[in-house]
C-alpha cells in the first residue's frame, strides 16, 4: 500500500467529541486533533514520533518481529496500510489492528506472541494494547498538562494562541 496515503494518525474513532482528553482512537490529544491542519511538518512527526513510542513501549510486552520482511511483505498482500518509516512494532500492531479476526498463526507473519500473550485471542490482545497504549497517552497528557501549569505557561496552540482546557 502507498505509504504517502496516511497524512494523519486519525483511525476515524474520535472519542474526543465526547469530551475525552485523549482519543480512544488515535491516541492524540484533543487539541493536537484540532490544531493538526496548522501543525508544522516537524511538530506532527513530534506526535507521530510520541505516539510510536509509546506504541513500541507497548508492543515489546507482547511481540517479538522474527522477519520484519515477511511482515512488511504480509502487509502489502493484504493491503494494509502502514508507514514504511515507522517500527515493525508499529507495523505488527497495524497487522493485529486490521487482522485480528482472520489471522490464525502469526507466525506465518513474520512476528511471535510473548508467553504472557501467546495464547490470547488476537482480538483481545488487540484490547489490551489499545488500553495501554491509552493509558499511557492518557498519563503524557496529564504529565504535560502538569508541568505547564507548574511553569505557570498559558496553554497554547501551534500557532501560539491560548486554548481552552
Amino acid at each position: 500500500m502507498s505509504t504517502q496515503s496516511i497524512k494523519t494518525p486519525c483511525i476515524g474513532l474520535c472519542s474526543t467529541v465526547f469530551g475525552d482528553l485523549v482519543c480512544r482512537g488515535c491516541k492524540r490529544f484533543h487539541f493536537e486533533i484540532i490544531q493538526w491542519n496548522n501543525y508544522s511538518d516537524d511538530e506532527k512527526a513530534d506526535i507521530w514520533l510520541r505516539l510510536e513510542t509509546l506504541l513500541t513501549q507497548v508492543m515489546l510486552d507482547k511481540v517479538v518481529i522474527v522477519d520484519p520482511d515477511l511482515l512488511r511483505n504480509q502487509l502489502e498482500a493484504r493491503q494494509i496500510r502502514y508507514l514504511a518509516s515507522r517500527s515493525v512494532y508499529y507495523w505488527a500492531y497495524q497487522l493485529i489492528a486490521k487482522g485480528a479476526a482472520k489471522i490464525v498463526k502469526v507466525d506465518s507473519y513474520g512476528i511471535d506472541l510473548l508467553p504472557g500473550v501467546k495464547d490470547l485471542p488476537l482480538g483481545e490482545l488487540l484490547k489490551r494494547i489499545d488500553k495501554e497504549f491509552f493509558m499511557l497517552s492518557e498519563e503524557q497528557y496529564h504529565q504535560r498538562m502538569t508541568l505547564s501549569f507548574l511553569a505557570g505557561d498559558e496553554f497554547v496552540d501551534a500557532e501560539g494562541s491560548a486554548i481552552d482546557q
